[in-house]
């Protein structure tokens, strides 16, 4: 007989607890909380996570289904629909934002010499957001349009593990452009954006930072060329150029001079310009680095797809955010256990095994770890002939 943990119980092993104690302190919030503490709040919104369940009934039904098994999950508290959303309701969103950097700071060094396709020692980051649509009537408080209610995460994303180190979430009618000034930049690290992040202001602020950004031209953009270096046409590029801006309000808010390369995609037919305050890297690893970029857009529709943060269990912003942290957090769960159990697997396959062996006691990395059977071929030899007489 197998004594061992279950699997749910051996993830939640991996967290650090203390911290989490700590976090819900500086908050007060177990205050007056008799029974169902933050922790337990956070142990039941995360399994809907991992067994990608539909609401909090949901949720709670299969849940209680093994009410047998929950002194083993690390449950001490039968939970009911209505007291799981009251605590989404009134407890603070911030709680669970904070253990998702506590988890961050974990994650990041587990991460930190992953190759992401560039020979760079610098830090990488992808700044985007997406939009994820609501009903008016229902998230009132969701501004977005005079029909359409929307929130929107403003995501900065380190490429080398694809770790979310920056999250706000906002109502849909903020501008992308706004997070820049909720951001704290690294010396000498990249940040990869849209034109729809091109403020000379505010990258005039990162580069007294010392900070680099690449970012694409409007094709209204006015300046004056100073210098022009060589360029492998063979590879796409047509230009890389020193340029000031000449405009009056643009040339005020950014008077530093910036880098201008240009390059052209023969499988699209498209032809991209970029600007960089960075003068020491090649042309083409200017090129290369905006390709990377892409890589914020899979992340956005990884977590669409994967975890539970279309369909909200909560009506308030509260509850809402609520839920986007916790599923940060869960995703930064799984993301410590591959490194620090070895998984080869990729993240979507571990959800997928975990979400449907949440209750087994199979050790967690050879549950991860098991060779895939599925082409594998037995030896016929070995196999049994049912018509044998």
């Amino acid at each position: 007989m197998n004594h061992g943990k279950y699997v749910f119980a051996q993830l939640f092993d991996i967290l650090p607890k203390y911290e989490f104690d700590k976090v819900v302190a500086r908050y007060q919030g177990n205050f007056k909380v008799k029974g169902f503490t933050c922790w337990l709040q956070f142990l039941t919104m995360a399994f809907g996570q991992l067994t990608m369940r539909e609401s909090l009934r949901d949720t709670v039904n299969c849940l209680s289904a093994h009410h047998k098994k929950f002194y083993h999950l690390g449950i001490n508290f039968a939970v009911s629909r209505s007291t799981l959303a009251e605590a989404n309701e009134s407890r603070n969103w911030q709680i669970y934002a904070d253990f998702a950097q506590v988890l961050l700071a974990r994650a990041r060094p587990l991460y930190l010499n992953d190759d992401f396709g560039l020979d760079l020692s610098n830090p990488v980051y992808a700044l985007d957001a997406t939009t994820i649509d609501l009903c008016l009537s229902v998230f009132w408080w969701a501004k977005f349009r005079k029909a359409k209610a929307a929130v929107k995460l403003h995501t900065l994303l380190d490429l080398r593990g694809n770790l979310p180190t920056f999250i706000l979430i906002t109502d849909g009618k903020t501008h992308d452009v706004k997070v820049l000034d909720e951001l704290v930049f690294e010396p000498l690290a990249f940040y990869l954006m849209d034109k729809g992040y091109l403020d000379f202001q505010r990258l005039f602020r990162m580069n007294s930072a010392f900070a680099f950004f690449v970012t694409r031209a409007k094709t209204n953009l006015a300046c004056r060329r100073i210098y022009s270096a060589k360029v492998d046409k063979t590879l796409g590029l047509r230009c890389d150029q020193i340029i000031k801006l000449t405009t009056h309000y643009s040339s005020k808010a950014y008077p530093e001079k910036l880098r201008r390369v240009k390059y052209f995609d023969k499988e699209q037919g498209k032809t991209y310009v970029f600007l960089t305050n960075n003068f020491e890297i090649t042309a083409w690893e200017v090129t290369i680095l905006y390709k990377h970029r892409w890589k914020i857009e899979l992340f956005f529709k990884w977590i669409k797809q994967h975890l539970k943060i279309k369909n909200f269990w909560g009506e308030s912003e509260n509850a809402v955010k609520t839920q986007i942290w916790i599923a940060i957090c869960t995703y930064l769960m799984v993301a410590i256990a591959k490194k620090e159990l070895k998984i080869e697997r990729n993240l979507y396959e571990m959800l997928q095994i975990i979400s449907v062996s949440i209750f087994d006691k199979t050790q967690l990395n050879q549950l991860l770890n098991e060779c895939s059977l599925q082409n594998s071929e037995v030896p016929l030899s070995k196999q049994l002939n049912l018509f044998d007489l």
